[in-house]
Parts: structure tokens; C-alpha cells; sequence
């Protein structure tokens, strides 16, 4: 079973974050927006459970996505699954729409401009060969470094050391444990 193992971190000061990825060798990709609206489900709740159901839309791509329970380690690790569904709004809609038949509630939808680069960091010591490195701007919750390596179970530990080992080369340390629709909820209104 392939789990996700990922620490976010606030960052300060993004434009010098991003230069030392680069010269640690990071490649960034373009930086694409991101919509993901998140579910209720309507006979257990996923803030007790530890769960999340969401749409994810990245300009006309859409993906469906379950995050399991995070485990007991210091760097969150979950199970995650995650399958593509048909492309545009409309469709992103009508699978809304069926949750919702179904009894699922939309909760909240998060908006983020997320800029997603590939590193080699340590790859061959630890048996991780490609970690992500995340560098998000998360609408009224500010900016972000996520470190993501999807690793097999038999791979956690040296994962997670992979990734605190990363985080230290690049001076991360304001880890934020919340998930962004977490901090979101937070921040409403009561």
C-alpha cells in the first residue's frame, strides 16, 4: 500500500525559498490554481475520523480524492487515493451534484496558486528516488512549502527522514500540522 508522507511549513519569504530549492536542484513546473472543495459525510464526521473527501479542479482537470486517517509520526502520513474524473466544470459539477444525492454536504472550498516542483534529494540513501516540493499561495492562509513523497509502507521512516533532512538543508521550520480546509474553518466566522 502506497501512503503519502508530507510536512507543510508557513514560509516567510518565498522568492528565497524557491532560489535555494533551485540550487538544491529542484524543477518547477508552471504555477497552476487549484479548487478543491471538500465534503461532509452524512453518517460519520471526518473531523473526528481524521478523513477527507474532495473535488480537486486544476483549470479544466478534475480528481476525486480520499485522505485516510493520519498515522502516529512525526511527518503526516496518510493514506491517500486519488482518481482522475472527466475534464471541465461541468463535469466537476455533476460529481458534486451526485455526493450530494448521496448525502454528502459540501463543507468549503479552498483556493491556492500552487507552484509544484520535482527534487532528487537523497534519493538512492533512502530508497526514495523523486521527492515534491510544494510551494502553494493558499487564499486568506498565505504561503506554503509542502515536502510530498508517496512511499511504499516498508519506506516510511526513511521517507520521513528524507524529508526532515530537507527541510533542515532549507531552514523549514514553522511546520503546520493543520490541513488547508482546517486552517480555512478556523478562520471563518462563527
Amino acid at each position: 500500500m502506497t501512503l503519502e508522507i508530507e510536512q507543510k511549513f508557513r514560509v516567510a519569504d518565498r522568492p528565497a525559498l524557491r532560489q535555494r530549492l533551485v540550487a538544491a536542484g529542484a524543477r518547477f513546473a508552471p504555477t497552476v490554481s487549484h479548487a478543491d472543495t471538500y465534503f461532509a459525510h452524512p453518517a460519520r464526521d471526518f473531523a473526528t475520523t481524521d478523513e477527507a473527501l474532495r473535488i480537486r479542479s486544476i483549470g479544466d482537470e478534475n480528481r476525486i480524492t480520499y485522505k485516510g486517517p493520519k498515522q502516529k509520526h512525526a511527518v503526516k502520513t496518510r493514506r491517500e487515493v486519488e482518481l482522475p474524473l472527466a475534464a471541465g466544470s461541468a463535469a466537476a459539477e455533476q460529481f458534486a451534484e451526485l455526493l450530494t444525492l448521496l448525502g454528502f454536504r459540501p463543507v468549503a472550498t479552498v483556493r491556492k496558486r500552487r507552484e509544484e516542483g520535482t527534487l532528487d534529494w537523497q534519493g538512492t540513501a533512502v530508497n526514495v528516488a523523486l521527492d515534491t516540493v510544494l510551494l502553494d499561495s493558499a487564499d486568506a492562509l498565505g504561503e506554503f512549502c509542502e515536502i510530498e513523497i508517496c512511499a511504499e509502507e516498508s519506506q516510511v521512516a526513511a521517507a520521513q527522514q528524507s524529508i526532515q533532512s530537507l527541510a533542515a538543508h532549507l531552514g523549514l521550520t514553522e511546520v503546520e500540522r493543520r490541513s488547508y480546509l482546517g486552517m480555512f474553518l478556523a478562520n471563518e466566522p462563527k
